[in-house]
């Protein structure tokens, strides 16, 4: 599929859902509603216009469709939308139904940000947050060809500083999007998640929890409760069975009159992360049974088994010497199933500016490549939404941990009644929607709230708030407050420091954190046909400040020249000749740099337990941006970079520099990095560079047999630099028995200015 069919582009929105019946089991039934949207200056005022409506979507939309608006993501058309944000909002649902003897429910899945729900006139809900599905009972009330109204309030606003992040700061809306370094400011209104009428028996499921308790003494055990809620007599029966990944039965209970049922599973199969072993699944099937054994409902959900903790590292407590002191850095090692794990991944931002648009394909997508970038776990940023259940699903699936952030990011929270109470409705609602994913392995409070600029701490009520219902509601997964903790790092963002500072090689050799939770290198975007969706022609090369190149994030995100960095770009590749050479180029200093960043933190292993770059993906398209993947899909140099790093196994090169020169000293210290769950056997490594055309055995390293997760630094290369005319320079590891260890590195070489000469040089050495 090219760019362009995946752009949310005006023929993409116009393809709505018109089927008005579906099957949701064999017990229920849904009924899609025909709605129409229009703003309004007050929430009385009734609008001047009424359009289709796409649900689930957003109303700036369906505004764009029915006026022909521009697509917001060309040149600087997002600022047409803008005005939106301010307005209020009348959804009107036209409910087409038949006549029917069933109990009729209005379900809802999300509604941002804060709205009232009417049904002739009737007020039938009102809330604020955008995480809480609900549903109302509608029987009796309702009748074909009436309509439900949903009033919409303007986006919410905390203080008066224009554009900026901080009007986020007493409600649980998206931080991001009020404008950030990778997203434009554009705020989504409208139902974003499904919403239907719904017909079921009169006694239904609500929900069937699965909750467990593994021995953890050898794993080869699981008690098991199954907490059901809905309607259901007291003369009602529940069957539960539990089926293995093949859809056999392995377990099978009935009760009746309770809504608990117990159970215990021997020698489960566990769920374990990308890389440590299967993702094993088994399937959950709870039954409503009448007194003849009809059933009148069923529940379905996966369940996966493993135990988590975040636990020190044991070297950790040595370093406490003085006292009185509360502790050393706090704990971050993730320890799955009894073991250690070296949590190696992404931070992933929101897939789309308007998140009602997200489609399961669209998580499926990036979620394979996250698998197939060796990743074992991803980092939900607090200033981005909590995505839908099938994004959850497709981690479960992959084995891909979750870390997951409540909607607080780089803002101060205060503790209001007001707020407090919304943060207490949504993080409830959160936390009860996603408890039951395997994936899920660790609650933030969310991102740099103990920074300067946020100045929260351990005693902010909003933490205190998020702590409490964690422990209350999911006791046995780990909370911390925010990223970063003392001991964890945020950045560095840049290849190299202003003024031909420090690369990242010198950077980051002689950093030491128990945990790098971003940490970056800024390129292009992944090709130019993408650019030329976004830039005018007339702006295209090369790029400047004040043009779509800004607008876009390649220039003044967060510093002058922080995403794109031409001049350093040029100064290690020579002048760029056409926006072609600034993509290439810009890539290639990506790639370099991500992959120096993740094998060094790999390599501090143990002190060091995870390495999350900033960040996976983005929303929109960027001109440039410190992603690995540009919308919505598309992977840039970066992301095979760092695939390569992190193999379970591989071959590593700690390097000094980026740039090299005729008679340096040329010597990389050389490693086997190793998480993989097996021990490795010997091999020997064969080290040669490559300048130009022409390759130089440089050394061997006989590597000796390694435990299961363990790293092995081995020996210094050491090599004088000869004389060359290339530019390019590359360093290559090769394994005499396993060549999927292999690894190489692309470096820049000052070519010699006489060629003739080094030709010579050349003819005599051989």
């Amino acid at each position: 599929m090219g760019i362009s069919e995946n752009l949310c582009s005006c023929d993409r929105i116009k393809q709505v859902f018109r089927d008005t019946k579906v099957k949701l089991s064999i017990m229920r039934e849904k009924f899609l509603l025909e709605w129409q949207v229009g703003f309004m200056d007050g929430e009385s005022v009734k609008p001047t216009k009424m359009v289709s409506a796409t649900v689930p979507g957003a109303v700036q939309l369906d505004i764009a469709v029915a006026e022909n608006y521009s697509p917001y993501y060309f040149d600087d058309n997002y600022k047409d939308y803008l005005f939106m944000e301010d307005k209020y909002w009348l959804y009107k649902g036209k409910i087409n139904i038949t006549d029917t003897d069933k109990r009729i429910f209005f379900v809802c899945k999300g509604i941002d940000y804060r709205f009232k729900v009417y049904l002739k006139g009737e007020l039938l809900y009102n809330y604020e947050g955008m995480f809480s599905p609900f549903e109302l009972e509608l029987t009796g009330k309702v009748q074909n060809g009436d309509e439900m109204e949903i009033v919409i309030f303007p986006a919410p606003k905390s203080c008066e500083i224009p554009e900026d992040r901080c009007q986020a700061n007493q409600s649980c809306k998206p931080a991001v999007a009020y404008g950030w370094d990778f997203h434009p400011r554009l705020i989504p209104l409208g139902i974003w998640d499904e919403t239907y009428i719904e017909f079921r028996e009169a006694q239904f499921i609500s929900q069937a929890e699965v909750f467990y308790k593994l021995d953890e003494s050898d794993y080869k055990s699981a008690k098991i409760n199954v907490d059901v809620t809905g309607c259901i007599s007291d003369d009602a029966s529940l069957l539960w069975q539990l089926l293995d990944k093949d859809n056999k039965v392995i377990l099978e209970k009935e009760v009746k009159g309770s809504k608990c049922i117990e159970a215990e599973l021997s020698s489960p199969n566990l769920w374990w992360p990308n890389g440590q072993g299967e993702a094993y699944l088994y399937t959950s099937i709870t039954k409503l049974l009448d007194a003849n054994a009809n059933v009148l409902d069923e529940n379905s959900s996966k369940v996966g088994f493993r135990s988590v903790y975040i636990v020190m590292d044991e070297p950790t407590w040595e370093e406490v010497i003085d006292f009185p002191k509360s502790r050393t850095t706090p704990p971050i090692t993730l320890k799955i199933n009894g073991r250690k794990i070296f949590a190696k991944g992404s931070n992933y931002v929101c897939p789309d500016v308007f998140p009602g648009i997200i489609t399961p394909e669209r998580y499926f997508e990036q979620l394979d490549l996250v698998v197939n970038a060796n990743m074992n776990i991803l980092r939900m940023w607090g200033g981005a939404i909590i995505n839908k259940k099938a994004f959850f699903d497709g981690c479960d699936e992959r084995g891909i941990m979750v870390w997951q952030e409540f909607p607080l990011a780089c803002n101060r929270y205060e503790g209001t009644e007001s707020y407090l109470e919304v943060l207490d409705n949504e993080s409830k609602t959160i936390i009860k929607k996603l408890r039951q994913h395997p994936c899920i392995v660790m609650w933030c409070g969310g991102n740099e709230l103990f920074n300067s600029w946020s100045r929260m701490t351990e005693q902010d009520l909003a933490l205190r708030l998020l702590n409490k219902n964690c422990y209350e509601l999911d006791r046995d997964k780990p909370f911390i407050y925010t990223s970063p903790l003392m001991g964890m790092a945020h950045g560095h963002y840049i290849f190299r420091e202003p003024n031909k500072g420090r690369e990242v090689y010198q950077i980051f050799s002689t950093s030491r954190a128990t945990a790098y939770t971003e940490f970056g290198c800024g390129a292009i975007a992944a090709n130019s046909d993408i650019l030329r969706q976004i830039i005018p022609e007339k702006d295209l090369f090369p790029p400047k400040a004040d043009t779509s190149w800004e607008i876009h994030h390649a220039v003044k995100a967060w510093e002058p020249n922080s995403h794109l960095t031409l001049d350093v770009v040029e100064d290690y590749f020579g002048e760029s000749k056409s926006v072609e050479d600034i993509v290439e180029h810009s890539q290639c200093l990506q790639a370099a740099g991500l992959k120096c960043l993740f094998e060094e933190s790999r390599r501090q292993k143990p002190h060091s337990s995870m390495a999350l770059n900033w960040c996976f993906n983005e929303p929109w398209i960027t001109a440039a941006n410190m992603s690995i993947v540009s919308y919505p899909a598309v992977p840039k140099k970066g992301y095979f970079a760092v695939k390569e790093s992190l193999r379970p196994v591989l071959y590593s090169a700690q390097i000094e520099k980026f740039r090299w020169q005729e008679g340096e000293l040329f010597s990389p210290s050389l490693w086997l990095l190793n998480d993989a769950p097996k021990d490795f056997s010997s091999d020997i490594m064969k080290v040669y560079v490559k300048i130009g055309d022409v390759e130089e055995f440089i050394m061997q390293w006989d590597v000796k047999s390694v435990e299961a997760n363990t790293n092995l630094q081995g020996p210094t290369a050491h090599y004088i630099l000869p004389k060359s005319y290339s530019s390019e320079m590359t360093l290559i590891l090769r394994s005499e028995k396993n060549p999927e260890l292999n690894s190489e590195y692309q470096l820049v070489f000052i070519p010699s200015e006489d060629k003739e000469e080094v030709i010579a040089t050349r003819t005599l050495n051989h």
